[in-house]
């Protein structure tokens, strides 16, 4: 590809001023004359050919500028670049010669700067039911620990949205011949990302995971279920045109990693159905966003790029696989969400404060029936982190037991921590879950005798995505960009330093009551030497904890 440049121009360089030129299309061959563009600013252009050299071509520019959106030739086997409507030299938004910005909408977002909305989205979310996602916290209660942990599922969206547009049209640039990556795919799977929350509960998982179980017992209710229900909602509510096929595929990839996914053989371009929920192994643009935008919140070093995996993936075989280099990136993928989990979702402080919201929930269910709506989404979007406030404020007596725990939470008067043990390893095969019963029967004899109300054990798991297994097993990877070999990798073959275990599961015990911690704690520690035959905690619980009243 060649330019030719205006002969006013007085630039020292073509892509550093605006000018008139000329360029070859890669896939039509075609010559098409390009309209005066803004400057773009790049570091030091004639640093890659030498002050004394004369301007370089496109061809000569660093693979990593391809993302540009200009017809750059990349080093990738049969990945030529190609004309599909304008291009922009911004390198703020990569996939923008697969929209039209005039008929855009952007915003400015902390984590992945400007982000541009197409008009199809924009019905979506200029609705009442996506824009309740301001209003459910991305972490449910961590700000009570981490207080910059206030955002919410409605920026996630907006970035998982703008990931998989950036990964799908990378995939559309380097492969979109062999791939056969149309403007259909990249519609349906940007509104994927959009909606892959939109029935998310309140409270982050607590709503799902810990109060519907416990006042609809056998509840296997799930956002993701819920997600696909109020996309059909918001369609026939609001008139939004988009045909029926749309409507499926999109569905289709919100459940793609969830127990309703559809059969894999049905699906046509299965990769596509990797990028936003990832049921094959782990690796998707929900993970990308969460893990640096969680991280930041709450003031915590990343040092994970998911930047290195999207530009370096490819598709083989219908799977989308990654350089056999980056191996450690992935690794650290998995290595940083666990890490995440352990500080910051399940803190000791934080899972407290989530156990007794649980249990205001629960008390005012038979009052204001919040679990009665979970099948109606007509209902449904009205519920969000608020009806704490709603409790919180209410004068009903039915509300009294619920307003209390909630008070408690506001003055820091929390279920008391005891202590907690990670389940040895050869324990993890055939673990069952502690309750508060097997607590009090390992009271001895002497103290107060406890009750079941009096205790709160908290069972947490925290793996790598696939329990026990190593998720990185299900990765394919290849050698180069000539290679049409992938293939699997062993951890031995990477590094000694690795993990060999990919899980840990965590018993945690509260006291509801801080004149209670004693007591409870003598009897965790039975309960562990009746067990294991050993006290499987690091430390016994300080005594200071244990005069608390």
């Amino acid at each position: 590809m060649g330019y030719k440049e205006n002969p006013k121009s007085k630039a020292h360089h073509p892509f550093q001023s605006k000018l008139d030129f000329r360029w070859t299309c890669d896939r039509c061959r075609s010559s098409h004359h390009g309209e005066k563009r803004k400057p773009l600013h790049l570091p030091n252009l004639h640093s890659f050919g030498g002050t004394t050299s004369p301007p370089l071509s496109l061809h000569s520019l660093p693979f990593q500028y391809s993302s540009l959106g200009v017809g750059v030739q990349s080093r990738r086997r049969r990945m030529g670049a190609f004309c599909d409507g304008d291009f922009t030299f911004s390198s703020n938004y990569s996939f923008a010669c697969s929209q039209d910005l005039r008929f855009s909408k952007h915003v400015h977002d902390n984590v992945h700067g400007n982000i541009y909305l197409d008009p199809l989205s924009l019905k979506f979310i200029d609705t009442e039911q996506f824009q309740r996602l301001r209003d459910l916290k991305q972490l449910g209660m961590a700000h009570m620990v981490y207080p910059g942990a206030v955002h919410s599922r409605f920026e996630h969206s907006l970035g998982v949205y703008w990931l998989a547009g950036e990964a799908v049209h990378k995939l559309k640039i380097q492969q979109g011949l062999e791939l056969g990556i149309d403007r259909f795919d990249m519609q349906t799977l940007k509104l994927a990302g959009l909606l892959h929350d939109i029935g998310h509960g309140p409270f982050s998982h607590l709503f799902e995971r810990e109060f519907l179980p416990e006042v609809l017992k056998g509840s296997e209710w799930s956002h993701e279920q819920m997600s696909v229900e109020m996309v059909d909602y918001i369609v026939d509510e609001h008139q939004i045109d988009i045909d029926a096929e749309s409507m499926k595929r999109v569905k289709e990839m919100i459940l793609a990693s969830s127990k309703y996914a559809t059969t894999k053989s049905t699906r046509e371009k299965r990769f596509l159905y990797d990028i936003v929920a990832n049921g094959r192994n782990g690796i998707d643009v929900d993970k990308f966003d969460y893990i640096v935008r969680d991280s930041r919140a709450c003031g915590l070093g990343c040092n994970f790029q998911f930047q290195r995996l999207m530009e370096s993936m490819r598709v083989m075989g219908d799977e989308i696989c990654y350089r056999a280099k980056d191996y450690l990136t992935i690794h650290k993928l998995f290595a940083t969400r666990a890490d995440l989990y352990r500080t910051v979702y399940t803190h000791a402080k934080v899972k407290a404060i989530e156990l007794m919201v649980v249990d205001a929930l629960v008390s005012a269910n038979d009052y204001l029936q919040i679990a009665s709506d979970i099948q109606d989404p007509s209902e449904y979007w009205k519920l969000d982190d608020t009806i704490i406030k709603t409790i919180e404020t209410a004068p009903d007596q039915e509300l009294k037991e619920s307003r209390d725990l909630i008070l408690r939470i506001r003055r820091r008067d929390l279920y008391q921590f005891c202590n907690e043990y990670a389940v040895p390893k050869d324990k993890l095969e055939n673990f069952k879950k502690v309750t508060a019963q097997d607590i009090i029967c390992s009271q001895k004899n002497g103290g107060a005798n406890l009750r079941e109300e009096d205790v709160v054990v908290s069972n947490v798991r925290i793996d790598l995505t696939r329990g026990k297994h190593n998720p990185l097993e299900s990765i394919k990877f290849f050698k180069d960009y000539d290679s049409e070999e992938k293939f699997s990798i062993s951890d031995d073959r990477i590094s000694h330093l690795l993990p060999t275990s990919y899980q840990d599961m965590i018993v945690r015990v509260y006291s509801k009551k801080p004149e209670l911690v004693g007591v409870i704690s003598e009897a965790f520690e039975n309960f562990q030497l009746k067990t294991y035959g050993i006290k499987a905690q690091v430390h016994a619980t300080p005594e200071k904890k244990k005069r608390r009243m």
